[in-house]
This record gives C-alpha cells, structure tokens and sequence, in this order.
C-alpha cells in the first residue's frame, strides 16, 4: 500500500473534487431566490446545522494553521483551539434564539439586516456590512492560501506537476471553489458539511493516534523532547508568552458571537428548539476534530527539534508533511478530503456573507434597497470576491510572510472586535443604541487596520483584536449609557423580553 500512497491520496482528492461538482450542480435546482442563496430557505434540520456551524469554524484555519502555528509558536494558539468550544455554548446561550425570531419576524437573510431590525440605524447596518467584507478578505485569503499549500505538496510529487507554483495551486483551487459557490450557495456548503463534518471528527482522532504512534513513548515522549531542547514552546503560554495566550483566549473564547458566518447559520433551523441539539453537537464535533491542532504541530516541531526530520520550508507545510510521511495512506486521503471539504464549505460560507453585504447590505444602507436580480449579482459578487481574495492571499504570503493561522486571527479578530458588542450586547441589553454601535465599530476597524497596514504589534505579544476588543466594547457601553433611552418596536422589545 505505502508503494501507492501518493496515488490513493490524490484520488481521494479527486474524488472529493468529483463530489463538488455535483454537489454544486444539486444545490443549483434548489437555488431559486436571494434567501434560498443566502439563508438555504430557513428550513435546515439540527444536524445540518451543527456540523456546518463547527466545521466552518474550523476548516483551513484549524487544519492547516492551527497545527503551523503550534510548529511556530508552540502551545501558544493551543489556547484558541481549547476556548473556541466554549465560545459555542456562551454564543448559543446568548444570542442564538433572538437571531432566530427575529429572522423570521423580519424576514432577515444577513447579519446587517438584523443590525438594522435591532438599532434602525443605516450607519450601523452599512458600517457592519462593510466590516464583514474586510473580515471576509482576510478569513477568505486564509482558505484559499490553505488550499493551495496542501495542492501544491500533493503535487509537488509528482512527475508532470513536480514545479509547479503557489500561484497555479491558487488559480486552481480558486476555479473550483467559483464553481462550486457559484452554482450551489450556501445550500452546497451546508449539504457538504453533513458529511465533512463527519469525516473531520473521525479524522481527527485517527491523526491523533497516528501522531502518538511516531514516537515509541507517544506524545508523552514528544513532550519531553521539547522540555529538554526547547521549554518555551512547550510550556503553556509557548514562544509568544502570556499576554499573547490571553489576549486569544478572551478572543476566542467570546468572539465566536461577532462571527457572522455562525450568526447567519443560527437563521437556517428549521425550529428554535433545535438548539438543544445544535449546542451539544457542535461543541463535541469541533473537541474531536481540533484534536489534530495541537497534536501535529507538536509532533513535526519535536521531529525537527530532535534532528530526526528536515524543518519544513515553512510552518504552514506541517499537517500536509504529517500526513505525507506518517500517516496510514488511506488515512492521508481521508483526511486531505475532509481538509478539502472543510476548506471549500467554509469558503463558500463567507463568499455568502461577502456577496450579501456587497449587493444586499451596501445598497440598502445607503439607498434603502437592495440590488434587483439580487441571485444574479450574488454570483457575479462571488467571483469577484474570490478573485480579489486569491491576490490578497498571495500577496500576504510573498510579501509579508504571513502564517495561514495569523491570517484567520486577523479575520476573526476584525468580526468579534467590530460585532461581538453589537450583537451580544445589542441583543441582551435595550439600552443599547445606534451611536454606539457605529462608534464600536468604527473604532474596531481602525484599531485592526492600523495595526495591520503598520505591520506592528502591541506591546507584550497581545493581539492587535483583542486590543480593538477592549476599547469597542468600552466604547460601546459608555456611548450607550450617556445616550438617552430609545423605545424599540414592539416586536424587538418582545424578543428581547424572552
């Protein structure tokens, strides 16, 4: 078997490709308006739900930079990977049952659009849409950058792609990815999920035993490499230190409730009681499949640390080397599928919120509606948002350097800075006004953009979003409290009464 390990990886790459395909073109018959596109029609079961919530946090960001982050950093992003998990069940407690009533009340297909339901503000619907399109630039370039990486080291070979570049792998993926997001929306990404999801979880307990298995002691062993030649990294706060591990535990830890591609899904249900079974599914899925996290990474950095394996060309190369070299081939291609799945379902999940903010939310806060053939130029959006993203990502890895996993904090960072006050707040406090919400989220967005045009950090290895966190949310509750009290609707002061 080991003798064709590289062809049954790629075939069960191409077979995944196979199924994109036709998962796009079946989701098309079922793609008739803006809502079916944007929301699947508000008509999906809690299983749908539920792995398409996790697996779409997860996807590149946790498959390929979670476990090139630890090969960098050591156990410093282990403290994002551990807190996400009880981001879900502060988030769904929170916030997931007054999205869905006031979906259906108001008939809402975008985060915005229940931004304006909450504050009947255009300022504050037209400014969170346009931080979703920023946030969507870089959590986009994030998929895309992760998709390429692992075509290219599955290319790489063989004989006939053996040179083949970054930016082909780019240009490819991104072709697949158009088709599918184009054709299917997000009912292609949430039906793909069911399965992926599945595999994600099985997968990542099977890694995990494969990465115990390259040491005689397991990971025990691995541990202890580290310990004796490089303790940083292995003791908790890693390379990065504590102020760093902090900053993206609070992050991480409530920011899951500003992620606009979870709050859009907690409008797709079928019913509000099915965040009972959303909540628990969600959070054990994502447990099983970040196991690969920690774990990989942890492995390749003692394997190079200890003088028994090359070091890597760069950080990002460590879950498709892991998979390569250590792994059961058929375990390799199962996982490189499901790495795949993640990777395109999640892209997609964001292209959807992107081309609703480019042709539904823009236009309607400044003009009061939105475009007409609205399913038209969601397409047309989606491959221009693709196109661009693809060159934002290229860019960021030839210029900058810059690590698939900083990428996904820098996305996550610009949502739960800007939105988590907005929305967790906005929908648990009345007192919560428009003022506000426009000035926490203009202050988010400067504090996240100045940091990254600069190309600084703040002091003691904090994260530049967790810093925009802070002052957004202070903003927040202080412009509130110094505003005078406005009545709400009838129907919002309901839902905020439950």
């Amino acid at each position: 078997m080991d003798a064709y390990a590289h062809e049954i990886i790629l075939g069960f790459v191409a077979l995944y490709m196979v199924f994109c395909i036709g998962v796009g073109l079946w989701a098309m018959k079922r793609t008739h308006t803006a809502g079916d596109f944007f929301v699947a029609g508000r008509g999906l079961g809690p299983w749908v739900v539920s792995l398409a919530v996790f697996s779409s946090t997860l996807s590149g960001f946790g498959f390929v930079g979670g476990p090139g982050l630890v090969y960098a950093t050591g156990l410093s992003s282990m403290w994002m990977a551990t807190v996400s998990a009880l981001g879900f069940g502060i988030g769904y407690y929170l916030i997931a049952k007054r999205i869905r009533m006031i979906a259906e009340l108001r008939d809402t297909v975008s985060l915005p659009d229940l931004v304006m339901a909450r504050y009947e503000s255009n300022w504050a619907r037209g400014l969170s849409a346009l931080t979703i399109l920023l946030g969507v630039i870089g959590y986009l370039a994030t998929q895309i950058l992760a998709m390429a990486m692992v075509l290219q080291s599955l290319l790489a070979d063989t004989a006939m792609f053996a040179g083949i570049s970054l930016a082909a792998c780019a240009a490819i993926s991104s072709a697949v990815l158009i088709f599918y997001c184009v054709t299917g929306g997000i009912i292609a990404s949430v039906y793909t999920d069911l399965i992926q999801g599945f595999v994600m979880m099985v997968a990542g307990v099977l890694v995990v035993v494969a990465a115990i298995g390259v040491f005689d002691g397991g990971l025990g062993e691995a541990s202890q490499m580290l310990m004796d030649t490089d303790p940083e990294s292995a003791l908790p706060f890693g390379t990065m230190g504590p102020m760093a591990a902090l900053s993206w535990f609070f992050l991480f830890g409530f920011g899951l409730s500003g992620q606009p591609h979870v709050t859009t899904k907690m409008m797709m249900n079928r019913r509000l009681s099915d965040n009972r079974i959303v909540v628990p599914i969600t959070v054990i899925g994502y447990v099983l499949a970040a196991l690969l996290w920690v774990s990989i990474g942890m492995v390749m950095r003692a394997l190079v640390i200890g003088d028994m394996h090359a070091p890597l060309g760069a950080p990002d190369e460590a879950a498709p080397v892991f998979l390569r070299e250590f792994a059961n081939p058929i375990l390799a291609g199962i996982v490189f599928a499901g790495l795949f799945a993640a990777i395109m379902s999640t892209a997609d999940s964001f292209l959807n919120i992107g081309a609703a903010a480019i042709i539904h939310d823009i236009p309607k806060a400044i003009r009061g509606r939105s475009l007409g053939a609205e399913l038209f130029w969601a397409r047309v959006a989606t491959i221009g948002l693709s196109i661009f993203a693809t060159l934002f990502a290229l860019y960021s890895f030839y210029e900058n350097g810059a690590l698939i996993g900083f990428l996904g904090v820098f996305g996550w960072g610009t949502f739960a800075s800007a939105l988590l006050p907005v929305v967790m707040f906005g929908l648990n406090w009345k007192r919560a006004s428009a003022r506000a919400a426009v000035a926490a989220i203009v202050a988010a967005l400067a504090i996240n953009i100045g940091f990254y045009l600069a190309g600084v950090r703040p002091p003691h290895g904090m994260d530049p979003g967790f810093v925009a966190l802070l002052v957004s949310l202070t903003l927040f509750i202080i412009v509130s409290l110094l505003d005078k009290p406005k009545s709400l609707p009838k129907d919002i002061d309901r839902v905020l009464d439950l």
